[in-house]
């Protein structure tokens, strides 16, 4: 019994440990802007929420879907949402436009996170 738990069952376990840490490393930015995001913001057009729509955000001036009831803060800021942009406010948003209404969200200080949204709200605007 020795010899075949050493020989088989072993390697086995091993390989089945491998493949589950694997998949648990593996990155899906859905489910990143789902786990952060979806909560307050919808990937509808025109389908606002306590925060507005992010359909096409990637390019598109910060306050300026209509429709929606932005902070003067955020209407009145030259910020263009690119992923520079995007990232450092995912990261910290008081940074990034101070004295914007997404309270009380504080950002997200993982890097790959921010990462994996971004990716995601990227390839929801086609850009």
């Amino acid at each position: 019994m020795t010899r075949y738990f050493h020989q088989i069952l072993c390697p086995l376990l091993v390989s089945l440990a491998l493949v589950t840490v694997a998949r648990a490393e593996t990155s899906d930015p859905q489910v990143a802007y789902n786990n952060a995001c979806r909560t307050c913001h919808s990937m509808r057009e025109g389908d606002h929420r306590l925060g507005p729509s992010l359909h096409g955000v990637v390019g598109r001036k910060a306050g300026s879907v209509e429709g929606y009831g932005f902070s003067s803060a955020m209407q009145q800021s030259s910020v263009v949402w690119d992923e520079a942009t995007l990232d450092a406010f995912i990261e910290n948003p008081d940074k990034v436009v101070h004295g914007n209404a997404m309270k009380p969200y504080g950002g997200i200080d993982d890097p790959a996170q921010r990462k994996e949204i971004v990716a995601y709200l990227k390839s929801i605007s086609g850009k």
